[in-house]
């Protein structure tokens, strides 16, 4: 996500946690933000990605920039780790360097503050760890790199966190932040607003989108082609991303969110520990999505986990849009026997867009956005009931009930559209299923996922 430094009171302000790993950077965050909204273990190269997360101290509002833990001269991932750490010091208003209070300054210390001392913003030295008086001459021995007093906090209790805010939102006042005169409501979280808008909410909410997919499925990667920035670490690895990371970003659909996440592995593959939570966050990306964009890798074809990934997103009532991504390698027969396998294995999805793509060279991601854009769409929308019960009265002439009748339908609920169908007995699941694909055609729902809910006539 690149900022763009201009009016401080156009935008704002950008707050950096950067340091060498586990020194507790995810955690300072998690207590500043007051969820755990980043990924916490007992071991070093947890956070990989930049976790760009909203947060707020006396009115007022800043983005904290959780990085991966900075490392001099490192290379393959370690480097894409750090160089994610460097492009989010140069967006930043004040930087905060997390030291290991306990450990003390390390050669990897010195290298990040050295790094530092060229930065064009205010550093904030951050003695972590710090849970008592006892340990804050620990904590004075870091005036020793050279960036000023440190701030003694303990993350993991809270000790000192106020102390640090106070002094962060002090030195934003002073290059020009200030608090909005009067609250600002912030949107109601979950999934989009309803509505006829397209990608954007009634009130200018961003569409939140899912990049969901098995691990090394290429996720990060079209995550950046349709951001337009290198924001995901790309490598060779399966499960670089640990944590779901979002950006918004300005379509000729609206606004839109991207997240992207983890990939998802068998139950029986999953450890404890960063990658089980990493698989909670996954999970929960969705079900808080207006669309999922499910990922396949074209050379692996569909896979069991593929159709289990994709049944849970459908029982989570999210539209879904398939990216068949790795394209380009396919010749002609391949690429007739990937679609049948698309069509056997995932058939309950029929109704979701099926994209052929290539994340690498960008070929076919065009498509995604206005697939995504019909996809929200459709998921909010709404029938007039006179308009429903028409469509339901063809239905009937066309092919009556076996042993029973559909006295009226309305739309009970959007997102995804929900219909209740009083009828006078109960209703076969295959005349329901022939009910769902007609309903689909008459009504030019789209695609998304419809939902039949049938009530006998003097039923509750």
């Amino acid at each position: 996500m690149t900022v763009t430094h201009g009016d401080p009171l156009q935008r704002t302000p950008v707050v950096a946690v950067v340091g060498r790993p586990n020194v507790g950077k995810s955690s300072l965050v998690n207590r500043v933000v007051g969820r755990r909204s980043a990924i916490v273990e007992e071991q070093p190269g947890v956070t990989r990605d930049r976790n760009v997360i909203e947060a707020a101290w006396r009115g007022v509002t800043f983005t904290m920039v959780d990085t991966g833990g900075w490392l001099a001269g490192s290379d393959g991932l370690d480097g894409a780790i750090s160089r994610q750490a460097e492009k989010a010091v140069e967006t930043a208003d004040v930087v905060l360097l997390v030291v290991d209070a306990t450990v003390g300054i390390t050669h990897d210390d010195e290298a990040v503050a050295r790094m530092l001392a060229r930065a064009a913003c205010p550093v904030v030295v951050v003695a972590n760890k710090v849970d008592g008086p006892e340990r804050e001459a620990d904590g004075w021995n870091l005036v020793r790199l050279g960036l000023g007093s440190p701030w003694m906090v303990s993350a993991l209790h809270g000790r000192g966190s106020g102390d640090l805010l106070d002094e962060v939102v002090r030195i934003l006042g002073d290059a020009g932040f200030a608090a909005p005169p009067t609250p600002v409501s912030e949107p109601p979280s979950g999934r989009g607003t309803a509505g006829d808008e397209g990608a954007e909410g009634a009130e200018g909410e961003a569409a939140a989108v899912a990049i969901v997919g098995r691990p090394n499925v290429g996720k990060s990667t079209l995550f950046n082609r349709l951001i337009g920035d290198e924001r995901a670490i790309v490598h060779d690895m399966p499960g670089t991303t640990r944590d779901a990371i979002d950006t918004v970003v300005e379509t000729e659909a609206g606004r839109i969110r991207f997240v992207d996440t983890a990939g998802m592995r068998r139950r029986s593959k999953v450890g404890e520990g960063a990658e089980y939570y990493s698989i909670v966050r996954t999970l929960q990306a969705v079900d808080r999505s207006d669309v999922a964009l499910l990922v396949i890798d074209v050379t692996a074809g569909v896979t069991h986990q593929d159709q289990r990934l994709a049944e849970r997103i459908d029982a989570a009532g999210s539209p879904v849009v398939m990216v068949l991504n790795k394209w380009e390698v396919l010749d002609a027969e391949g690429r007739a026997r990937l679609r049948a396998e698309v069509a056997d294995r995932l058939g309950f999805l029929e109704y979701a867009p099926v994209l052929p793509t290539s994340a690498l060279t960008g070929r076919g991601v065009h498509k995604v956005v206005p697939a995504l854009d019909a996809a929200i769409e459709a998921y909010h929308h709404r029938v007039p009931t006179r308009q429903l019960n028409l469509v339901i009265q063809a239905i009937q002439a066309e092919h009556p009930a076996p042993g029973a009748r559909i006295l009226y339908a309305v739309q009970g609920a959007a997102s995804p559209p929900t219909f209740t169908l009083f009828a006078s007995r109960r209703l076969q699941p295959t005349y329901l299923r022939f009910v769902e694909r007609r309903l689909r055609e008459e009504l030019d729902l789209g695609p998304t996922a419809l939902k039949l809910r049938v009530r006998l006539r003097g039923k509750g």
